[in-house]
């Protein structure tokens, strides 16, 4: 049995050329021509339609994903991470502005609406401490996403989400 966790073809519906990893890969247009669909075999990753983990992401667990499109992809997949599984406890600091300002509150579970819960109006900057987490542009879970690993996040905006308000967020749990 191969340890095996991603596979990418470069046609939609699985077809084409393939290149399979389980670890982190910052430009596939070394393995690919081009991708267009995947199939996760075990674990989660986050994809991503430019080189380097940047541009529009998408997180995937075992399952098929026939059509970078639907994964609200612009462009196909060029970069893709490997979540480590996370067990232990999970913490995110998040703030209203930019470098740690206004407002602050420490989350330890999902949230599906950062206004509701906490009146804050935006989400600009924050600080994982512990887990792995997803944040969403749309309450429930919804819209663009962006994965945060440990660390410090000064600004989403030079991150590359000017434009985006940051609404929920969820921990990568085990159950991928």
């Amino acid at each position: 049995a191969s340890n095996t966790d991603i596979i990418f073809y470069e046609e939609r519906n699985f077809q084409g050329r393939s290149y399979e990893t389980s670890s982190d890969c910052a430009d596939m247009s070394s393995h690919l021509s081009r991708c267009h669909s995947c199939r996760v075999e075990s674990g989660c990753f986050m994809v991503y339609d430019r080189t380097n983990f940047m541009g529009n992401q998408y997180f995937v667990r075992r399952g098929e994903y026939s059509d970078y499109q639907r994964m609200g992809m612009s462009d196909c997949i060029r970069s893709c991470r490997m979540i480590p599984m996370h067990r232990g406890q999970f913490r995110i600091r998040i703030y209203e502005r930019e470098d740690f300002g206004g407002q602050m509150h420490e989350c330890m579970e999902d949230c599906d609406s950062i206004m509701d819960r906490y009146r804050m109006s935006d989400c600009m900057s924050c600080h994982v401490m512990d887990g792995h987490w997803l944040m969403y542009e749309q309450p429930q879970f919804r819209g663009r996403m962006m994965y945060l690993r440990p660390g410090e996040y000064r600004s989403f905006r030079e991150m590359g989400y000017g434009g985006t308000r940051f609404m929920s967020m969820r921990r990568i749990m085990d159950s991928c």
